[in-house]
C-alpha cells in the first residue's frame, strides 16, 4: 500500500496556491453532490473544523458553516506538503506569522491526525505522523495505488480551535477509477461483520449506531483506540468534504459499554452520497469498516432497497499497519 511517490517542492507549492485560490472563490452554502470524484479540486473550509458539534469551534465569516478539509489554507494556517524521500510523506503547517507551527494540543491521544483518501473514495488511511523540531511532520507514505488522493491534516494549534486542512496529492501511474459501492447496511473486514443503523439527514442531527460481531457473536470487548471505542470519518462524494466524529463519552469514565454497539451523533452538511469509515480495535489490531450511505433531505423517507437493513455487503474494509 505504501507506494513510493516523488513530488517536488515546486509542485507542492503550486498545489497549495491553486487549492487556496479555488477554495476562496467557492459558494458559501452547501453544495449539491457531484457526479464524479474528480470534478472538484482543493476547495475551501473557511470556518468548519470537520469535528462533531461538541468538539469544534467556528471562525467568523460568511462561510463559517461549511464542513472541514476543503481548504488548503484557513484562519492563517496553511498545509504545506514538502519534498520527501521515496516511500515517505512529509508536510508542515505554517501559522499566521508564516512560520512552521510547532505547538499543538493533544486531541484524542495525538497531536496530528493525518487522513488520506483517493478521490474516487476507493482508498482510505488514518495515521499519525511524527513531528521534527523544525515543525515538519513525517511518516511512511500512507498513499496507495495510483491516482489523485486527498490528504487531510486534522489538528488543534496550541490555544486555538480545532481545524482540518486538505490538499490533493498525485500518485503517478496508470489510473483506474473505481465506482462508488452501492449503499449497504452491513460490511465485513477481516472476519468481523459491522452493521449500520440510523437514518442520516442533511442539516439535522441523527444518531448512527454501528454494531460489531465476529463469527455471529457480538464483540463486547472492543479496545480503546485514541481514547474511544470507535472513530468515524465521513467523506462527501465529489468534493470530499470531511467530517470526523467521535462517540460521546470515554472508556475512562466507566459508563460506556465496550461493544458491540458504538453510537455517533452526526450532522451531515448536505444531501447526497457519503462514504463512512469506522475505525475500531479488537485483539490489538485496528481495523476499518467502510460503508456508502445516502443522506436524505430533512424529513425525507429512506428509500427501500440497498439502503435498507439486509444481507447486502459493502466493500470490505482493511487493517491498519
Amino acid at each position: 500500500m505504501n507506494t513510493a511517490i516523488k513530488l517536488s517542492g515546486f509542485a507542492f507549492g503550486l498545489a497549495a496556491v491553486f487549492g487556496a485560490a479555488y477554495g476562496a472563490g467557492q459558494a458559501t452554502g452547501p453544495i449539491a453532490p457531484v457526479v464524479t470524484g474528480h470534478d472538484a479540486d482543493a476547495t475551501g473550509d473557511p470556518g468548519g473544523t470537520g469535528h462533531d458539534a461538541g468538539d469544534e469551534g467556528h471562525a467568523d465569516g460568511a462561510a463559517g458553516h461549511l464542513p472541514g478539509g476543503l481548504l488548503v489554507a484557513d484562519r492563517g494556517y496553511t498545509l504545506m506538503p514538502v519534498a520527501a524521500p521515496d516511500g515517505e510523506f512529509a508536510f508542515r503547517i505554517t501559522g499566521p506569522d508564516g512560520h512552521p507551527v510547532t505547538g499543538y494540543d493533544v486531541s484524542h491521544d495525538e497531536r496530528m491526525h493525518l487522513i488520506v483518501a483517493r478521490r474516487d473514495l476507493s482508498g482510505f488511511r488514518h495515521v499519525h505522523p511524527e513531528m521534527a523540531p523544525d515543525g515538519t511532520w513525517r511518516i511512511a507514505s500512507p498513499l496507495g495505488f495510483p491516482g489523485v488522493w486527498r490528504a487531510f491534516a486534522d489538528f488543534t494549534p496550541t490555544g486555538g480551535a480545532p481545524i482540518t486542512l486538505g490538499v490533493d496529492v498525485t500518485v503517478p501511474g496508470e489510473l483506474t477509477e473505481q465506482p462508488l459501492p452501492a449503499p449497504a447496511r452491513q460490511t465485513t473486514v477481516d472476519g468481523y461483520t459491522v452493521s449500520l443503523a440510523g437514518e442520516p439527514q442533511s442539516g439535522r442531527r441523527a444518531t448512527l449506531t454501528l454494531t460489531v460481531s465476529r463469527d455471529g457473536t457480538p464483540v463486547t470487548d472492543l479496545e480503546p483506540y485514541l481514547g474511544a471505542y470507535g472513530h468515524l470519518v465521513a467523506l462527501r462524494r465529489g468534493d470530499l468534504a470531511y467530517l470526523h466524529v467521535h462517540p460521546e463519552g470515554s472508556p475512562a469514565d466507566g459508563r460506556i459499554a465496550s461493544g458491540p454497539q458504538v453510537s455517533f451523533a452526526t450532522e451531515f452538511p448536505s444531501a447526497g452520497a457519503y462514504r463512512l469509515y469506522l475505525d475500531f480495535r479488537h485483539g490489538g489490531v485496528v481495523r476499518t469498516a467502510e460503508f456508502t450511505v445516502h443522506v436524505g433531505e430533512p424529513g425525507s423517507v429512506p428509500a427501500p432497497g440497498p439502503g435498507a437493513p439486509g444481507p447486502e455487503h459493502g466493500t470490505p474494509g482493511h487493517e491498519h499497519d
